[in-house]
């Protein structure tokens, strides 16, 4: 059960109401970490910049390359919902999560992914080699930043124990 509860749109402030009804619009969901955050529309919108720096790495990494690195940040870091979440958006792509063979690409943002989620003042200089080989410096940018908002994202549901959302439960990892 999660330690802080969701809102409750009927009571709840015109601004926080206002912020909800604009994640709807803007991502047609509310997930229950959303419900959480919404405590707070200024929490809801720094976590939701999520969202600004995947549609900027966009031009540069596919969907499937964004989910995987998103994915091994959640798993390094043990956060079951955005491990569920990403496993969803792959399996919604038609892929296994537990049998996907990575491109270079993708190989190299999952080590990235897997070091950053570990230790940040342990990145392998062979990893950033690498980086800066495929990649300009404003997409590396964006890159560490999206990585830093997937932590927060990870120690916000495991510090706050937030509740899987029910339409995630069919995309949980087996035991």
């Amino acid at each position: 059960m999660a330690r802080i509860s969701l809102i409750d749109y009927d009571t709840a402030s015109p601004e926080i109401r206002a912020a909800h009804d604009e994640e709807l619009r803007l991502r047609g969901r509310m997930t229950n970490m959303k419900r959480i955050l919404l405590h707070s529309p200024a929490a809801h919108r720094i976590y939701a910049e999520w969202f600004t720096l995947r549609d900027l790495l966009r031009p540069d990494l596919d969907d499937r390359a964004i989910w995987l690195f998103s994915l091994t940040i959640s798993a390094v870091c043990r956060a079951e919902i955005p491990v569920t979440f990403f496993r969803r958006a792959l399996i919604d792509m038609g892929l296994d999560p537990e049998n996907i063979e990575p491109t270079a690409d993708e190989a190299l943002l999952i080590a990235f992914g897997k070091a950053i989620a570990t230790d940040a003042n342990a990145i392998p200089d062979e990893v950033w080699a690498e980086l800066k080989a495929r990649y300009n410096e404003p997409l590396l940018v964006n890159l560490v930043a999206f990585a830093g908002i997937m932590v927060a994202t990870t120690v916000f549901t495991n510090a706050v124990s937030v509740d899987l959302d029910p339409e995630l439960e069919a995309y949980r990892k087996k035991a």
